[in-house]
């Protein structure tokens, strides 16, 4: 019986200028991470024009590239290819009972803990967000399962996907103040809301498989073009739970996770300074595709 599902990659960033670019120093975060049953067994970027690159690890355990490419260019295309094998994950249990948010609270303290625990720059409490709060009611039950699970659907029950209303730096207070925003928009909801009841939660960048045989209901974007973000939680006894308000339901084994953070600042998939080039034009091509099983 396969027990995991496996998956072949293939992310295309390509930057075009307006004119002659002469140095270009890149930061890629696009290495699925290998931990929590998840297996990386291929991961390469090749750039055009070729560009000098090393990598390291950041203070929250993602793999980063950094390329440098120090002649005259007119664009820049990376294309980073990933072979990833996820772990089918089991049914949660349905609830923690309130002697888990007694555990929880022990954790306040935790210099381990401290930065899922805090604001961030783009997960922190707003007017906005308390209002939002009291017109929908939100409020943690008994049970911090049950809670985050709630949560996750009044958030997705709340907002309309709505591709280019936001971008990827918005501030919560822009999809508060619309309705309209896209997943990482809804995670830094969910996140600033959960950090406020005391819970410890990341950010997670990663692809979210959509093809015909996807068990999950998606929401954003076509098959085989799927960038995705959704949020974990730290909880007592069952470790980080991935829960994503963009598609309520159980993160799985159709999702293959990238990196991990406090919000997106922190796990941007390419960001870098430019000497020259004038305007530039981004496009992004992402195919995700299940490998033929044996």
């Amino acid at each position: 019986m396969n027990q995991s599902e496996h998956y072949e990659i293939l992310h295309v960033s390509r930057y075009s200028y307006a004119s002659v670019a002469h140095q270009c120093v890149m930061q890629l975060c696009l290495q699925p991470r290998e931990d929590a049953g998840q297996q990386l067994l291929h991961f390469k970027v090749e750039t055009l024009p070729t560009a000098f690159a090393n990598h390291q690890t950041d203070c929250f355990g993602n793999t980063l590239h950094v390329l440098n490419l120090h002649a005259a260019h007119e664009f820049f295309e990376i294309r980073a290819t990933s072979n990833v094998r996820v772990p089918r994950t089991s049914v949660l249990v349905e609830g923690l009972g309130q002697s888990a948010w007694k555990e929880m609270r022990d954790w306040r303290n935790s210099f381990d803990l401290w930065d899922f625990m805090q604001p961030s720059r783009l997960a922190r409490g707003s007017p906005l967000l308390e209002a939002f709060i009291k017109d929908h009611q939100i409020e943690p039950c008994e049970d911090p399962l049950r809670s985050l699970t709630r949560l996750s659907v009044s958030i997705h029950d709340a907002f309309e996907y709505d591709p280019g209303s936001t971008t990827a730096e918005s501030p919560i207070e822009d999809i508060l103040e619309t309705g309209h925003g896209v997943c990482q928009d809804y995670a830094h909801v969910m996140i600033s809301i959960a950090r406020g009841w005391g819970v410890p939660t990341r950010y997670v960048s990663g692809y979210l498989y959509v093809g015909e045989d996807s068990s999950v209901g998606q929401q954003q974007g076509d098959a085989h073009n799927a960038t995705h973000a959704w949020i974990e939680c730290l909880l007592p006894g069952l470790g980080w739970v991935g829960f994503d308000p963009t598609n309520p339901g159980s993160v799985g084994s159709d999702y293959v996770r990238i990196a991990a953070g406090r919000d997106y600042a922190d796990v941007s998939p390419t960001h870098g300074v430019l000497v020259g080039g004038g305007e530039i034009d981004l496009k992004v091509s992402v195919d995700v595709r299940r490998a033929p099983r044996a």
